[in-house]
């Protein structure tokens, strides 16, 4: 049986702001077996939220000061025999793929924020990169989108959404 993770990051949501996620953002909070959120979450109320679908991991971003204390910098967890590790921020762009993997040497997947910028993409040795970039602050990106994890016995399948 696999088990299906809905991946978001830097959702930038304050308490008393009309920001939100996006109504296509619950169809698959739905379907979620977890929720991994790569920081940047702001407030502890869209923690509690999201744990109204599925468990949630998430990770401390640069932004959750309200957070601190209370979220991990860095977590690696094993999902359906795939190794996950997930951070709030990769670093530069330039030099990535091997940060990455230093950070991170048994990691098959390494999930990451940030930049809002959505990256799907092999690094070194076949680890995959995974930035879902944000559900509601595009930034230069092209859409708000969200991405979802598929692991099946050690087999991973990674998909960015567009929420559009």
């Amino acid at each position: 049986m696999s088990t299906r993770l809905v991946v978001l990051a830097d959702t930038h949501v304050t308490r008393g702001s009309s920001r939100r996620l996006p109504d296509a953002a619950y169809a698959h909070l739905d379907s979620a077996d977890a929720i991994w959120h790569a920081g940047d979450v702001l407030v502890p109320e869209l923690l509690d939220e999201l744990a109204g679908f599925a468990p949630v991991v998430a990770v401390l971003g640069n932004n959750d000061h309200e957070l601190v204390g209370t979220l991990p910098e860095r977590v690696e967890e094993t999902v359906d025999g795939v190794r996950i590790a997930m951070v709030h921020d990769s670093g530069a762009t330039a030099g990535r793929e091997g940060r990455m993997r230093r950070w991170f040497p048994d990691a098959d997947l390494v999930i990451f924020g940030h930049s809002h910028q959505p990256v799907d993409a092999e690094g070194v040795d076949g680890q995959r990169l995974l930035n879902p970039g944000s559900p509601t602050q595009r930034r230069r990106a092209p859409s708000h989108t969200l991405a979802v994890v598929t692991c099946d016995d050690g087999r991973l399948q990674t998909e960015l959404v567009d929420l559009t």
